[in-house]
């Protein structure tokens, strides 16, 4: 049993293996970036003590507001121990939207001390919004604290952190919204396989990501959350999305081991509450040791992108309403089937295609900009109804019955920046797809393989590089000076050293033609009379052809996305 020193409140019968100690038993350490070698090794995790001692000395690190309440404020609002109200059943703040406190071995009694705990942290720091994760973090900082006038620190100086950058918990409904927003847009691009399986099983893919925080703050073991919280206290809040990423791709593993190669769609409750299911019994297949290894095995995952990702869906959020201060509501809006019709796709086809779209534009209803069987068979027609508006979704079907499209981030008036010469626009968000006969997506080539390009270093960002004895985590990125057409910033060509020019041809347009991609052949190619086109492979989307080579129009519609929340 570890020292009672840390854990009067933890009931050791429920701890297995971790509730002997051995392994080192002090850490000579005081460089962060050492520091985050040890975290990620496991070097403290057999040793409570010590890890509770790692723990102090982490959080002491944390800088905060000048006036954070600490051990003493706790301790005179409080009183003494014995004469508190017992407080298990004291309603929990709005602010934790229902969620309840996980247990995490500790004494049945002890859940009391987490309830009075964090109702004094609602006393205490009134800015709080939205923290649904603060249960799971009390209770997890609870089994390390030597009382709950410490624990009340610890978790004050989390929440109080006000160091440029970094991000440990989301405390507004703006912050965690955009954070949902994020993974989806990551899960889209690093859990391809992972991501086909929810888009095939749930009505609804918005709202089965909008777990991913309570899968790692909540559903997972002890055993398992204590792991990561060695390696969140260094490195902050990028390594929940690298966990729960990991998650994603064990469940799919997980699926295809028990079902067949067609998965019945059901409600999307049903799919939030296998994945959670799943989570919760993970020991039983995978470690902890295990699952970190998956987490930071995800190549080109950076807090660079993360950061781009959440200020611009913060952005997203913020221009359709939803403020700091705001409590929850349903944003994550699916498609209205009582509102879209199309002659080219189904109600169920659209919402395969959101699924691939950037988050912030998921929270976005279709508009149908221009279809050749109202507004004609005329170039000049599709730039008039189109230009104004970006992102937009092209889907054709052929004459022979076949689907395709591009989903193209930029609007069709940048075409005029090159005058009567064809010059290709558009970021990396851009992708090409095709429905039918079998549905498939590709991405910018880059995205798939990295090797093709490296990342290039703005003055900003060199500015803003850590120095010697700092990590790089706890650095954080202005954020950019951008239009506010500007929407893919972390996408953009001109972030990366491309190796060449046709990895980077996402659109184009002239009085003659529309194009699709670049290098070595088009992926999409439409003539002036919107009659006839031709797809092949390109270098920019390494696509093979869309459909027939050369084929007819049969009809081609053209979606913009309207904000479905103001409207």
């Amino acid at each position: 049993m570890a020292d009672e020193e840390y854990g009067s409140f933890v009931d050791w019968n429920q701890m297995g293996d971790l509730a002997t100690s051995s392994g080192p038993t002090k850490v000579d350490c005081k460089d962060l970036k050492e520091f985050k070698q040890l975290a990620r090794q496991g070097y403290w995790a057999k040793n409570h003590k010590l890890r509770a001692q790692v723990y102090q000395q982490l959080i002491k690190a944390i800088p905060c507001r000048t006036v954070t309440p600490d051990a003493e404020v706790y301790r005179d609002l409080m009183g003494n121990a014995a004469t508190k109200r017992q407080s298990s059943h004291l309603p929990l703040p709005d602010f934790v939207d229902g969620n309840p406190v996980p247990q995490y071995c500790l004494k049945a009694e002890s859940l009391t001390s987490v309830h009075q705990i964090i109702s004094c942290v609602a006393g205490q720091l009134p800015d709080i919004s939205y923290c649904p994760s603060l249960p799971a973090v009390t209770s997890l900082l609870l089994h390390f604290s030597k009382d709950e006038a410490q624990c009340f620190e610890n978790i004050s100086r989390i929440l109080a952190c006000n160091e440029p950058g970094k991000r440990l918990l989301d405390q507004t409904f703006l912050s965690y919204e955009s954070g949902c927003m994020t993974f989806g847009d990551l899960a889209n691009k690093y859990c391809t396989s992972a991501h086909k399986l929810i888009v095939a099983t749930a009505q609804d893919v918005l709202e089965v990501y909008s777990d991913w925080q309570r899968w790692v703050l909540g559903d997972l073991p002890f055993s398992h959350m204590v792991r990561i919280l060695d390696v969140f206290l260094v490195e902050g809040y990028k390594i929940l999305f690298r966990v729960a990423i990991a998650l994603l791709k064990f469940y799919r593993k997980h699926k295809a081991g028990v079902q067949g190669s067609q998965p019945p769609q059901q409600d999307s409750d049903k799919v939030r509450a296998d994945i959670r299911a799943f989570v919760k019994g993970i020991a039983s297949v995978i470690t902890p040791d295990k699952l970190l290894e998956k987490a930071f095995s995800i190549r080109l995952f950076s807090r660079k992108e993360i950061t781009l990702l959440q200020l611009t869906n913060e952005r997203s959020l913020q221009q359709k309403g939803i403020t700091v201060s705001q409590k929850r509501q349903n944003v994550q809006l699916a498609l209205n089937p009582d509102n879209f019709s199309s002659e080219i796709v189904t109600v169920k086809e659209m919402r395969d295609i959101w699924s691939w779209i950037p988050e912030r534009f998921a929270l976005c209803q279709p508009h149908l900009l221009f279809t050749t069987t109202n507004h004609g068979c005329s170039l000049n027609r599709f730039y008039s109804h189109c230009e104004g508006h970006e992102p937009t979704l092209l889907l054709i079907r052929t004459t022979d019955g076949d689907v395709c499209g591009a989903f193209l981030s930029t609007d069709w008036e940048e075409r005029k920046r090159g005058g009567n010469k064809l010059s290709f626009f558009g970021t990396g968000e851009c992708f090409v797809f095709r429905l039918k006969p079998e549905m498939e997506r590709y991405e910018w080539v880059v995205i798939r393989h990295p090797e093709l390009a490296s990342s290039v270093k703005t003055q900003e960002e060199v500015e803003l590089a850590p120095t010697d004895g700092q990590n790089a985590e706890n650095n954080g990125l202005k954020q950019p000076e951008k239009p506010a057409g500007d929407i893919s910033p972390f996408l953009s060509a001109r972030h990366f050293n491309l190796n060449s020019k046709n990895t980077s041809m996402f659109m184009a347009g002239t009085v003659d033609s529309i194009i699709v991609g670049g290098g070595e052949g088009n992926a999409l190619y439409i003539d002036s009379e919107l009659n006839h086109g031709r797809t092949g492979r390109c270098t920019t989307f390494d696509n093979p052809p869309l459909c027939a080579e050369t084929f007819q129009v049969g009809l081609l519609e053209v979606w913009g996305f309207q904000d479905a929340m103001n409207s």
